[in-house]
């Protein structure tokens, strides 16, 4: 008869943890955890009497799915932008995770994108990066193709250079470069009312954001399922926004991120009523979180918050 083995717990800041979630927590960043099921990690009720094989098993499997997938950066494209009195090129970079990504994302940035950026990391980084540089500006010739096509492959090879670079890599800088400009437009977009454009850019950001922050809190990702709700919801599409409520909404809870959780409660309950789902259970922490929290946070919509982002 195959040996039966409990998982035992211990207390971490008034917390119980198992074995395995503790073993997991010293090599996996909590945003890569909140991704596995209760059963991956011992918790849930098939894990708890488990043979030492299935034990085994389950921990291989875990292994196997959390293995670190690393980003590779391509800047496939470049264009020139022409405008009254001035032009710039634009490159267009490529984030693709591991060797094959059939949902490749990309963004454009120009050079002066990647100085500042570069400064920045210098600021709070120069000793890490000393064996790192910046492609030198150009002083004439900017728009001549054979400079364009030498640029493009120095600003890939700079941005591998520096993911390499732990620090950098795990810097809220790395993601702001990716991820900023087109957050900024998307909520410029939302409060003209422009969802539509708004959702797209929010997506592109979103797909980001999931790629670039595996090592950060998964509390960063809030913000943006939250325009991603305001936006669905304008747009008629309420299945779409309580998919991103409810996934924002575990998160929420978890960084205790009181300025959201109201909010983002009363949208899943009223899209709730509307869909005809169950939320009881939601109404009742609705009520509990308003009382709890009344007089200590704005009683704003999920929609007003939103439009007072990224201003």
């Amino acid at each position: 008869m195959a040996e039966r083995v409990k998982l035992h717990s211990e207390e971490m800041d008034g917390t119980p943890k198992t074995k395995v979630e503790t073993g997991l927590q010293h090599h996996y960043t909590e945003a890569t955890l909140e991704m596995l099921d209760p059963d991956d990690l011992g918790q849930g009720p098939s894990s708890s009497t488990m043979t030492t094989k299935e034990l085994q098993q389950q921990w291989r499997k875990v292994k196997q799915r959390l293995r670190p997938i690393r980003l590779l950066f391509e800047i496939t494209s470049s264009r020139i932008i022409e405008h009254t009195h001035s032009k710039h090129v634009v490159y267009q970079i490529v984030v693709i995770r591991g060797s094959y990504d059939p949902n490749r994302v990309s963004i454009e940035r120009r050079y002066s994108d990647f100085a500042r950026f570069h400064h920045q990391l210098l600021v709070e980084f120069s000793e890490e990066l000393k064996d790192v540089s910046l492609p030198r500006k150009l002083l004439r010739g900017n728009f001549n193709s054979d400079n364009i096509w030498e640029r493009r492959l120095a600003l890939q090879d700079y941005l591998t250079k520096l993911y390499n670079v732990h620090v950098v890599q795990h810097s809220r800088h790395f993601l702001d470069f990716f991820t900023e400009q087109e957050q900024r437009c998307a909520h410029g977009l939302l409060r003209a009312g422009q969802f539509r454009p708004a959702l797209a850019l929010l997506q592109t950001v979103l797909e980001l954001q999931e790629r670039l922050a595996q090592q950060q809190s998964p509390a960063l990702l809030v913000p943006t399922l939250c325009a991603l709700t305001v936006c669905h919801r304008d747009l008629d599409e309420p299945e779409a926004a309580i998919a991103m409520a409810q996934r924002a909404l575990p998160t929420v809870r978890r960084y205790g991120l009181k300025r959201y959780r109201a909010p983002l409660l009363a949208s899943v309950v009223d899209l709730g009523y509307q869909l005809g789902r169950p939320v009881a259970q939601e109404q009742e922490e609705l009520t509990e979180a308003r009382d709890a929290e009344r007089g200590l946070v704005s009683l704003c919509s999920l929609k007003e918050i939103v439009v007072q982002e990224f201003t």
